[in-house]
């Protein structure tokens, strides 16, 4: 039976908890060299208990595999690393993320553990920075490791790192991102120590397990008032796999069995020749879930492991979400972010004024490489964003991150450690779908190169626009373009591309996807409309024709007129349809 813990120390816990998380957070950023970790944070700490369960974090726990292979030989002073995620059940998704576990100790008595995983600039393989849109396989994908000790009590060993290291084309960023990973991890463990030193180890450990038992409590509550024996089902679809094969579809229904939610992928496609196949750990896939419904439904609730025994999942093998060794894994974020797309329209099935439209449905790489005037080896890996789906209380973000702490790398960095100018940043006239709350728009960045190399490519929502709901209108789609230097000509470039070569002067024009609108646009307040025309979001063209909004030759709301092509709309169009989607699978056309 769990120790009786009064409300205000299980507070104090929980939020010193909270606080060791984002903690954890500040050193990796601070130690850390490469931007996509020090300035997009490209990172993601937990704290667990004993079991492995994850108490704080985002990601959800892989630890229990993790010491299953060790046999529980775990001490006090290990810690593991690894990034196959074969090797580990799907608990990091390809490569370039690598993983560290710590557990933790209080007076030679075992209490949790610590992680994190964070994304490597390069780890080897065919291309620089190992995430060839081309691969068939993961053994193109650079170096492997299983889970291994990197310390072993308190002494690190020297060759399971040169071997890391020695795989690498950035070996001075990726060493101090490893140990920038491990350093967070040991912070962690510094402040579990203290909270069981002030509170008693044991009133800690009962702490944890009554935070994940209202977590389960909360979320019994959700799944009895939102999920319905009747599935809610699905369907959203990947562009392509980067090898000429595609669009690919993603099926999802969710009903309730019982006391259980299940999620069910069947009905998904197989798995792609192209390394766009995301093996999903069935513990990150119920805390997928299960943050999309605590943020939708009741935002309140902490996030942990404490419902896993309520949702059950269902990943055929062979799947694009379940696909079989050796399948290449590199670009799986095409497929990653299409499955939160598939949860919001399922859910939004039971519950349409809590959810929210499609994004942006990827997240997009540049990478650019090559060696600089004096002989010195560039490596340029940046995340870019783009729009977030219109929601309940309002308009989607404008070139935002999915990832709630990501940040866009600053201008001035990349500039300052990189052959290469930033001709311009701006959001994407249009390409927020129409709504009552409007899609967040897509960006364009202006890339022009100083120094001759490679660029590397990796983005999707190139062919399958981000859809809208509740009568939302689906949202813009992506566009890569290379301006040669002296050429007025733009040559269209594909969205999955490897090693394109460039000479100084030359720009890639690389414009990311909108998101889909949310409710009816007639009903948007048409001054907001004026506002978003005035600040470029919108066009004349788009307020009269999506939103029914005319404005004067000054710029200035024409409300009379404004007032009578709404009322012609809307009885041409009776009422808006759920979804609007903007594309028509390839089965479907050749049917009709």
């Amino acid at each position: 039976m769990t120790k009786h813990v009064d409300p205000i120390t299980l507070d104090i816990i929980e939020n010193a908890l909270k606080n060791a998380r984002f903690e954890m957070d500040n050193v990796v950023v601070r130690i850390a060299l490469s931007p996509a970790v020090r300035e997009q944070h490209d990172e993601f700490p937990m704290i667990c208990n004993p079991a492995g369960q994850m108490i704080v974090g985002q990601f959800g726990s892989y630890i229990p595999a993790v010491v299953e292979k060790f046999g529980g030989d775990i001490n006090e002073g290990d810690v593991f690393v690894w990034n196959d995620p074969y090797a580990c059940k799907g608990s990091i998704s390809h490569n370039n993320d690598w993983c560290v576990m710590m557990p933790i100790f209080h007076e030679g008595v075992h209490v949790g553990f610590s992680s994190i995983f964070g994304h490597m600039n390069d780890v080897g393989g065919t291309v620089p920075g190992s995430m060839p849109a081309n691969a068939r396989t993961i053994w193109e994908e650079g170096l492997r490791v299983p889970p291994v000790r990197i310390y072993s009590k308190g002494v690190l060993n020297e060759g399971v790192l040169d071997i890391m290291l020695n795989n690498s084309r950035t070996p001075d960023m990726n060493r101090a991102d490893l140990m920038a990973l491990i350093a967070g991890c040991r912070t962690a463990g510094i402040r579990v120590c203290e909270l069981c030193s002030r509170f008693g180890r044991d009133t800690y450990l009962a702490a944890c397990d009554l935070l994940m038992l209202r977590t389960r409590d909360a979320m019994k509550v959700i799944i009895d008032k939102y999920i319905t024996e009747e599935p809610a089902v699905f369907e959203d679809w990947v562009d392509d796999d980067g090898l000429g094969n595609g669009s690919f579809l993603i099926k999802l229904s969710i009903y309730r069995r019982g006391d259980k939610a299940v999620f069910d992928f069947t009905g998904t496609d197989d798995q792609a020749p192209g390394p766009i196949n995301f093996h999903i750990h069935e513990g990150l896939c119920k805390l997928f879930f299960g943050v999309y419904m605590i943020m939708a439904f009741d935002p309140s609730v902490n996030f942990n492991e404490g419902f896993y025994d309520l949702f059950e999942i269902i990943l055929p093998e062979g799947s694009l979400l379940n696909p079989k060794f050796p399948a290449a894994l590199s670009n799986r974020l095409n497929t990653h972010t299409r499955f939160f797309d598939c949860q919001a329209g399922a859910l939004g099935q039971r519950a349409p004024h809590l959810s929210m439209a499609a994004g942006y449905g990827t997240s997009p790489h540049f990478i650019f490489t090559g060696t600089d005037g004096e002989g010195r080896y560039f490596q340029l890996m940046e995340l870019l964003f783009g729009g977030v789906p219109g929601r309940p209380r309002g308009d989607g973000l404008d070139g935002h991150a999915w990832w709630p702490l990501f940040s866009a790398t600053p201008i001035e960095y990349i500039e300052n450690y990189y052959p290469i100018l930033i001709d311009s940043y701006r959001p994407v006239r249009d390409s927020g779908g129409a709504g009552l709350h409007r899609g967040g728009a897509g960006i364009e960045k202006v890339y022009r190169v100083m120094e001759a190399g490679v660029i590397s490519i990796h983005d999707d929502r190139e062919v399958v626009p981000p859809w809208g709901i509740n009568g939302g209108q689906f949202g813009g789609t992506s566009e890569k373009w290379i301006l040669r230097a002296g050429s007025t000509e733009r040559e269209r470039i594909p969205s999955k591309i490897d090693n394109l070569a460039v000479k100084p002067g030359d720009k890639v024009i690389f414009i990311t996807a909108g998101s889909g609108g949310w409710g009816d646009p007639l009903e948007r307040d048409a001054t907001l409309v004026v506002r978003d025309v005035s600040y470029d979001l919108v066009s004349r063209a788009k307020a009269e024709s999506d939103y029914g909004v005319i404005l004067t030759p000054e710029g200035k709301l024409d409300a009379a007129a404004t007032e009578a092509r709404r009322k012609a709309m809307r009885d041409e169009r009776g009422e808006p349809e759920p979804f609007s989607f903007g594309f028509t699978p390839p089965e479907r056309m050749a049917a009709e």
